[in-house]
């Protein structure tokens, strides 16, 4: 069956093909009007399915979500702004360029160690 299905999904275009060619030349304003018809029908089907599958958030944690997005977004935008002045502004008063230090990534824990504790040997 997997072999002869590409032959059959090739013959069905070859006769859209041949269909869609006899009809232009037999009936070219028919065709017309049908593809118009269908692209009609078709724009309608998608507008409607648009319109009542429209992304609503009904639960209270997808509008929280999208309400925290939003926020996010203005903040993003006013930090951008922010640093585009203040850099405009440093630039301007100072001549000489500062390099921030880089923060090591590397945190150290002290272990506290048992070097002047004697062992008890009652234990062992």
């Amino acid at each position: 069956m997997n072999r002869s299905r590409p032959y059959i999904i090739y013959c069905l275009i070859a006769l859209a093909f041949i269909g869609l060619a006899s009809q232009l030349i037999q009936n070219p304003g028919g065709l017309f009007r049908s593809l118009l018809m269908i692209a009609l029908v078709t724009g309608i089907v998608y507008f409607v399915y648009k319109r009542l599958t429209k992304d609503k958030p009904v639960k209270k944690e997808q509008r929280a979500f999208i309400k925290a997005a939003r926020q996010s977004k203005k903040r993003q935008k006013l930090k951008t702004k922010e640093r585009s002045n203040v850099a405009s502004f440093s630039l301007a008063r100072s001549s000489k360029i500062i390099k921030p230090r880089k923060k090591s990534d590397v945190q150290l824990t002290v272990i506290e160690g048992k070097k002047n504790k004697k062992k008890n040997r009652a234990l062992f």
